[in-house]
């Protein structure tokens, strides 16, 4: 036996569990550390490429911005809903014309949907949120004023939070539809049933039409995604300083921070990272048993 109980090198030490051996449970030689491996598949990120994924992030911060405020402007009789609903719908073709030509250039085959399919879709729900206005109109009628801007706050933030910002075309259903519970809260508080109609047709292409067309400018024409991208965070800066000069510096504060502070932290500390992998790792099997599960 060599000092402190171990014994002597006579005797090999073999990393098995099934036999018994001459030495402690804790027990490991030199050669353990040889399989260390360090940082195994880390991905290094580049920061204006971080930047640039991080747009969609402030983009869709600056939609909601946009969204509120075209409530406020209908809310104090600035914008007519004759207005937004012509808008809204003048916008929904050119976006739809833009898809589809986008779309073109794929040429993927799981894209079977056809015009008339579309049209269709748009007409029932326009139907559907038309008839329907009168009682979304009166739906918070019994609730307290505060009661529902505090209900569409936390609605808002739930689809900023949920929102699948990697894959967002379509967007996905716990974002979308904590939105339209906004949407539907805050157009009840409107003057009347035509404002509501208009307000829902708005939310409808601000955040379920919108994120899938700028998903495919981001596949088809990285370029211009990040165009379209500054170009919504100018506009939703600029609409909501119109209302709240405070509420525009907040926002162009949170802008700066989700676009460039925080890549920059991630580059940063991304070279701090140490994670190890070697033998203590578990297990994994790597011999095909599919033939034992029939």
């Amino acid at each position: 036996m060599g000092p402190d109980g171990v014994p002597s090198q006579s005797v090999p030490w073999r990393k098995v569990l099934w036999e018994g051996q001459p030495f402690p449970d804790n027990y490991v030689d030199q050669r353990f550390l040889e399989e260390l491996r360090r940082n195994e598949g880390i991905r290094q990120y580049r920061y204006w490429a971080v930047v640039k994924e991080a747009g969609f992030v402030g983009q869709q911060l600056s939609c909601v911005a946009v969204f509120i405020t075209l409530w406020l402007y209908m809310e104090q009789g600035l914008l007519a809903p004759e207005t937004l609903l012509w808008t809204s719908l003048m916008s929904a073709l050119l976006g739809y014309g833009l898809y589809q030509a986008l779309t073109s250039q794929t040429k993927s085959c799981s894209e079977n949907r056809t015009h008339l399919a579309d049209s269709q879709s748009a007409a029932l729900f326009l139907s559907f949120t038309f008839g329907f206005s009168p009682v979304l109109k009166t739906l918070t009628e019994s609730v307290s004023t505060d009661t529902v801007y505090a209900m569409s706050a936390l609605m808002l933030l739930a689809h900023l939070v949920s929102f699948p910002y990697a894959h967002p075309s379509p967007p996905g259903s716990l974002s979308l539809n904590a939105a339209l519970f906004a949407s539907v809260c805050l157009a009840s508080r409107l003057p009347g049933t035509l404002h509501t109609f208009a307000m829902l047709t708005c939310a409808l292409l601000v955040f379920a039409l919108w994120p899938c067309l700028l998903q495919r400018l981001r596949e088809n024409a990285p370029g211009q995604f990040t165009g379209v991208c500054a170009g919504v965070c100018v506009g939703g800066v600029g609409g909501l300083g119109s209302q709240s000069l405070g509420g525009a510096v907040l926002l162009s504060l949170a802008l700066v921070s989700v676009t460039l502070i925080c890549p920059l932290l991630l580059v940063r500390l991304q070279r701090h990272k140490d994670n190890i992998h070697g033998p203590w790792d578990e297990a994994e099997i790597q011999e095909d048993l599919s033939r034992f599960l029939h």
